[in-house]
């Protein structure tokens, strides 16, 4: 197979993996979940099989059709693509694992439409990430909103319908009223939607039309969640932990800051944006979204929420990074899009490991709950000293070089920013920590045992990765500086 092949494949095959969920059914559950683990293993050999082409200026590229004359849907392969799609995929194969122990273990209902919903937007994250325009992004941004709903859904309670009506209404609102808009004039100004090293708009634009254009994108991003578009995130928390793992670390989240770079490098270009000025007001939206987001986090007291209102504010950091216009932040964004999903999706699988197996839902609920499930709250602890950035975790990587952009570009705001969020981050979540290891068990707890071994191992397998990134960041800095130089 050659590398566009291979290109398309990849985004053929999670759609072909939720054809074959909804044949299998709920009657036959074990080739329903085989199909599942194997859509998710192919995915990942095949993205990795591209990432050596990749990484050495190859760009695989396959046209698809045209949906008018001169608009054509089109895939092609670039660095920051590729990196997307090798955290989506690889932590489907996680996730898949996860899933299987979490659905059996509670006894959910709806099964077969779960699986193959989780497959379609996988699907829709790899056409995200292959884009080879803004066209072909649009229209797998929107089919990703679309094949989410019935995951945040899932439950079919009043709360539920709620939750999802929020959900879809910011984001295709969203979408539909500034980021179309967006790429309609980009093409107007331009004559084209392709992503192209360096931008398309340099020498097109004036300060002005530059600060309305990226406002537009911005705010028309709304996976991205900076406030004030940013509610629909903590509502999608009512669906099953899974789901919430989808949400946040694998594909709808990670859609959102990625498209925030893209924009960023490959339509605006960061030397256009530079030269032109006027980033403050986006700088400024980012580093209340970063701050904002972390005081409610620290009030909160459900597990989930205060995971879901940290994922805000820790996907501020993308967009304050590239506020800044340098190779550095830019580097530090890209890094930190890895760093959070391995992070995060260790979170969400010991609060749904907690839930399983203990029923607990809330903070002040987990006094010594380390005692009873050791392996979930130590994963717990190296997502959360990643979150805050702590060495030897893989968080510490992306924000020292969001630091050092924001010291090169000697804007003392971010600076502030960061310090001010990491301590928040420290203060929400380090006393989880204390308390599930040091408090005492409140009078007549039963103490509880560890989840299903799905479950266990695919937090342990998350946790271990956020080590690793640390210790062998190379091939994620590789990337991250094609990104930082495209």
């Amino acid at each position: 197979m050659s590398d566009a092949a291979f290109a398309l494949a990849a985004v053929a095959v999670p759609f072909a993996g939720a054809a074959l969920v909804a044949l299998a059914g709920e009657r036959r559950r074990d080739l329903r979940e085989a199909a599942t683990f194997a859509s998710a293993v192919m995915l990942f050999f095949l993205v990795v099989a591209l990432g050596p082409q990749v990484l050495s200026g190859g760009r695989p590229a396959v046209p698809l059709f045209d949906m008018v004359p001169g608009v054509a849907l089109a895939l092609q392969v670039e660095p920051l693509g590729w990196l997307f799609a090798a955290v989506a995929s690889s932590l489907w194969v996680v996730s898949s694992a996860y899933s299987i122990g979490y659905m059996r273990a509670n006894g959910e209902g709806r099964q077969t439409r779960f699986y193959a919903c989780f497959a379609g937007a996988i699907g829709a994250a790899i056409g995200i990430a292959f884009s080879a325009n803004l066209v072909t992004l649009f229209f797998f941004y929107e089919l990703l909103t679309l094949v989410t709903y019935p995951l945040v859904t899932h439950h079919g309670t009043d709360e539920a319908r709620r939750a999802g009506r929020v959900y879809l209404g910011i984001l295709l609102a969203t979408s539909i009223l500034f980021l179309l808009p967006a790429i309609v004039v980009t093409w107007i100004l331009t004559g084209t939607t392709d992503f192209r090293p360096g931008g398309i708009l340099g020498g097109r634009i004036d300060a002005a039309t530059a600060g309305v254009l990226l406002a537009l994108f911005m705010f028309g991003i709304g996976k991205a969640a900076l406030m004030p578009f940013h509610r629909w995130l903590p509502a999608a928390m009512v669906a099953p932990t899974p789901v919430s793992a989808l949400l946040h670390a694998v594909a709808v989240v990670k859609a959102g800051v990625f498209c925030v770079i893209k924009v960023i490098v490959y339509v605006f270009g960061i030397d256009t944006l530079a030269s032109l000025g006027g980033s403050a007001p986006f700088t400024a939206i980012a580093a209340f979204t970063l701050v904002a987001a972390s005081v409610v986090a620290l009030r909160a007291d459900n597990l989930k929420r205060r995971l879901a209102y940290s994922t805000v504010s820790q996907l501020a950091y993308v967009s304050l990074a590239c506020s800044l216009f340098t190779p550095a932040a830019i580097m530090g964004a890209t890094l930190h899009l890895v760093a959070h999903a391995f992070g995060k999706i260790t979170l969400f699988f010991a609060a749904g490991s907690i839930y399983t197996a203990a029923h607990k839902t809330e903070v002040s609920q987990l006094d010594g709950i380390g005692r009873a499930m050791p392996w979930t709250m130590a994963a717990f602890g190296v997502g959360a000293l990643s979150m805050i950035g702590l060495p030897p975790m893989a968080g510490f990587v992306s924000k020292w070089y969001i630091l050092s952009g924001a010291m090169a570009a000697r804007d003392w705001v971010v600076v502030a920013a960061l310090a001010a969020s990491t301590l928040l981050n420290a203060a929400y979540f380090l006393p989880i920590v204390y308390r599930a290891f040091f408090v005492a068990p409140a009078p007549g707890d039963s103490g509880g045992h560890e989840a299903p071994a799905p479950m266990v191992l695919a937090q342990v397998a998350t946790a271990g990765a956020c080590v690793a990134i640390f210790l062998f960041p190379g091939l994620a800095i590789a990337f991250a500086k094609a990104v930082a130089g495209g």
